[in-house]
């Protein structure tokens, strides 16, 4: 399943201490230029690569992208190909967490 999270829903999540995966899978150089502290860093040009490390199908994973394509077709690739059962693509990606004023590092 793929459902749809929005910042404030993630950021709530991160808050309240939920297990959850947040994956970022732009590229090094908007990274670079700022992103959610607690994400962690799997381009989508080299996503097949870069997730082998996630092997439980039943963990809950977010992913953001910026403004939330990138991050629908890695949602998509997560669950067609590694069978990952409780996905959420963030919606707005990294443009709307810092549109609502959450912090991102560099």
């Amino acid at each position: 399943m793929i459902g749809t999270m929005t910042v404030s829903e993630l950021k709530a999540a991160i808050e309240n201490g939920e297990e959850i995966i947040l994956i970022d899978c732009r590229e090094q150089d908007e990274w670079d230029a700022g992103h959610v502290e607690q994400a962690m860093f799997k381009p989508l040009s080299d996503f097949e690569n870069q997730t082998k490390d996630l092997t439980n199908p039943n963990a809950k994973v977010a992913i953001m992208c910026r403004s939330g394509k990138r991050s629908m077709s890695a949602c998509q690739f997560l669950a067609e190909e590694k069978e990952f059962n409780d996905l959420y693509n963030v919606t707005g990606g990294i443009l709307a967490w810092e549109e609502e004023g959450y912090p991102v590092s560099k």
